[in-house]
């Protein structure tokens, strides 16, 4: 993610067509959690966040660098060390149940999109908005469909990634999503 890709207002996230896998620019909404956490990247002053903003625009700066500001790498030591810290939480947690933890499931990075994807669906997402967030073009958007089908999905997807931050804050904080879950209409 690049600052010059990120809206001034921090609400979208333009992915350019020579970084999306299908060859098509994606406008990724951003809920406000995610917009809070890059707005807490700059410094409080509005005029200060303001240039702060073009100096990194005009650097090509990551918004999420890794080390030394380049992108981030070392994916295999990270989940690694992720897959650790899960495994150490269940048996803390289990220790203190006095019951045996629960094994990993072996799971890859890629497999997160998979558990949106599902979430979203479970959240009562249409999949056309699904598979939109996704930047999905075959399924629904493909063959003919595609070919007369040009609605960009944009309020839609911005409601389903509204719904998706408020279930995951939800489950950080141990309670349930059902006051915070809008069932989207299907429409047409």
């Amino acid at each position: 993610m690049n600052w010059n890709e990120i809206s001034d207002d921090l609400s979208t996230w333009t992915l350019p067509s020579e970084r999306t896998k299908n060859g098509m620019p994606h406008v990724v909404p951003l809920s406000a959690p995610v917009s809070d956490l890059i707005r807490d990247l700059l410094p409080e002053n509005a005029a200060e966040a303001i240039h702060a903003v073009q100096d990194r625009r005009a650097s090509g700066a990551l918004v999420l660098p890794g080390a030394a500001g380049t992108p981030f790498s070392g994916w295999s030591k990270s989940k690694t060390r992720l897959d650790t810290a899960i495994l150490d939480a269940r048996a803390k947690a289990a220790t203190a149940r006095g019951t045996s933890p629960t094994p990993l499931v072996p799971w890859t990075v890629h497999d997160l999109r998979r558990t949106v994807a599902t979430g979203l669906q479970r959240l009562g997402v249409r999949l056309e908005v699904t598979e939109a967030v996704l930047n999905h073009i075959s399924g629904s958007r493909g063959g003919i469909a595609g070919v007369y089908q040009r609605h960009d999905w944009a309020n839609e997807k911005r409601a389903a990634l509204d719904a998706w931050a408020n279930h995951v804050l939800a489950v950080i904080k141990g309670r349930t999503t059902g006051a915070n879950v809008v069932k989207l209409p299907r429409v047409g």
